[in-house]
């Protein structure tokens, strides 16, 4: 009986690596200036080797170092950087030109220390006088009043966003 006993403990343990091979650090135990692998980044980051690897063709300022047999290994910086454009493509709504530029204008540097915060626009905006007359003179016959507020809050919430665009230069 103790025998069965000792051999489940044993199953139960995880397999040893062979003698020789290399020992894997995983990402959460090596030093913050460490160099990690495009794996390790990739998961770090969430997303798909590939996708950093499009991300390296589109974007000059990420700049892995490159070893034998073509193995990345990024620096701390670019981890930052691929992070902030991750931030900016997939939660902020920037195409890659609109990062292309404001990493091209701000400097990669700059980007990765403070991030662009979203633009802030109000949920309900009260519509301006020039607005209302706009909606009133191309409002179809038999449109109802709340359907009409609806139509003239929208179109001046597209005009602050038009304004927000315009202040940022996208």
């Amino acid at each position: 009986m103790n025998e069965a006993f000792q051999a489940q403990e044993i199953a139960a343990l995880p397999p040893r690596p062979a003698p020789n091979a290399p020992q894997i650090l995983s990402s959460e135990t090596k030093s913050l200036t460490a160099f990690r692998t495009i794996s390790e980044v990739a998961e770090g980051l969430a997303l798909p080797q590939h996708v950093l690897r499009f991300w390296e063709s589109k974007f000059e300022q990420i700049k892995p170092l490159k070893r034998g047999g073509g193995r990345r290994y990024y620096r701390p910086d670019d981890v930052k950087v691929l992070h902030e454009i991750k931030e900016l493509l997939y939660n902020q709504g920037f195409t890659i030109r609109g990062v292309q530029k404001l990493l091209r204008d701000k400097g990669a540097a700059s980007v990765a220390r403070s991030m662009v915060a979203p633009p802030q626009l109000p949920i309900s905006i009260p519509a301006a006088q020039p607005t209302a007359q706009i909606v009133k003179s191309s409002q179809p016959q038999g449109l109802s009043p709340d359907k009409r507020r609806e139509i003239e809050g929208l179109l001046a919430e597209l005009k602050s966003i038009r304004k927000v665009l315009q202040q940022t230069g996208i």
